[in-house]
């Protein structure tokens, strides 16, 4: 069955043009995939000739979004007029995808920076996608993937302080769930699931104090109710150095994404999920120190293009 994917190009003065160029490329033959772009087009092509690629853009379905003026469409060079465009793209992307034209959306790298100087409050894909999709925020949540581990996130963006301040065991059986369904639409049929505690060894009972046996211990328990093979809270490093879990669910940022990063360095898809779309983007950034060198690789781009069209490994955790 083909699969028809949106990808948005991410910020036109990072690697996100090249590396969308260069997936396309690597994947001429696969007739699983049928990728539309959604972009500036002057920026494709420049980079297109710049790479020697012209021939990635013969026959692709563009979409004409994000223009970006000549004046601020320099590799490397963070401004308002390219952060605006990678967030116009997504949302044309995540629009067509939400109308039912594309199964799945792959967003490339933005730069944050570059996005607030544009004025537009934006604090990550999921955030971006539950506004578009006209869902609260909190009930769109993140999953890194990679290295065979699945981290969902609790809380993302904000400081160690407020999200804690956020986390209820409402939350955590929503992200939970959210984590479960975005298993089973990439190939998953059963999951077993492992809760990191939010404090350092799950706070020893209350030693640590009062966190996890009062919002995390409640989840888990209602969460076993709904037959869910859970276990936890227990500590992020012990449940981590066992790997005997399909899905993780970590409470905090870091929790989830420094293991990630660590077995999987620029390998890893970011997962946007709990919305009617699907949206994947890689779990590096737009890497504006190399933009327009032609060196940047696209392997976690294809990794995530593979992984919302169910045409990647998705092993299980090795015990």
């Amino acid at each position: 069955m083909t699969r028809r994917i949106a990808l948005s190009v991410g910020d036109p003065n990072g690697i996100g043009p090249e590396i969308a160029l260069k997936a396309l490329e690597a994947l001429v033959g696969e007739d699983r995939l049928r990728i539309t772009l959604f972009g500036p087009p002057d920026v494709l092509r420049r980079t297109a000739k710049a790479i020697k690629l012209e021939r990635s853009l013969f026959g692709v379905d563009l979409r004409p979004v994000g223009e970006l003026p000549v004046a601020f469409a320099t590799p490397g060079e963070v401004n308002a007029k390219a952060g605006a465009s990678a967030v116009a793209s997504a949302t044309a992307a995540i629009k067509a995808c939400r109308a039912g034209e594309f199964d799945a959306v792959v967003a490339g790298p933005h730069h944050e920076g570059a996005i607030r100087q544009a004025g537009i409050n934006f604090t990550g894909f999921p955030a971006l996608l539950a506004h578009v999709c006209g869902q609260p925020e909190d009930s769109v949540f993140l999953m890194m993937v990679g290295g065979g581990l699945r981290i969902v996130h609790v809380t993302l963006h904000e400081s160690v302080i407020n999200a804690i301040a956020r986390i209820t065991p409402e939350l955590v059986v929503t992200a939970t769930l959210a984590g479960q369904r975005a298993c089973r639409k990439l190939g998953l049929s059963a999951t077993s699931v492992a809760l990191f505690g939010i404090n350092p060894h799950a706070s020893d009972g209350r030693l640590f104090g009062p966190e996890d046996e009062e919002r995390v211990v409640p989840a888990a328990k209602r969460l076993r109710e709904l037959g869910i093979d859970v276990t936890g809270p227990e500590g992020a490093d012990m449940l981590l150095a066992a790997r005997k879990h399909d899905l993780y669910v970590a409470m905090l940022h870091d929790q989830g994404h420094i293991p990630v990063k660590l077995v999987a360095p620029q390998a890893a898809s970011a997962v946007s999920i709990g919305a009617e779309v699907l949206l994947a983007s890689t779990g590096h950034g737009s890497a504006m120190d190399i933009a327009g060198r032609g060196t940047a690789r696209p392997d976690a781009l294809l990794r995530s293009l593979r992984l919302v069209a169910g045409i990647g490994s998705v092993p299980v955790a090795a015990a």
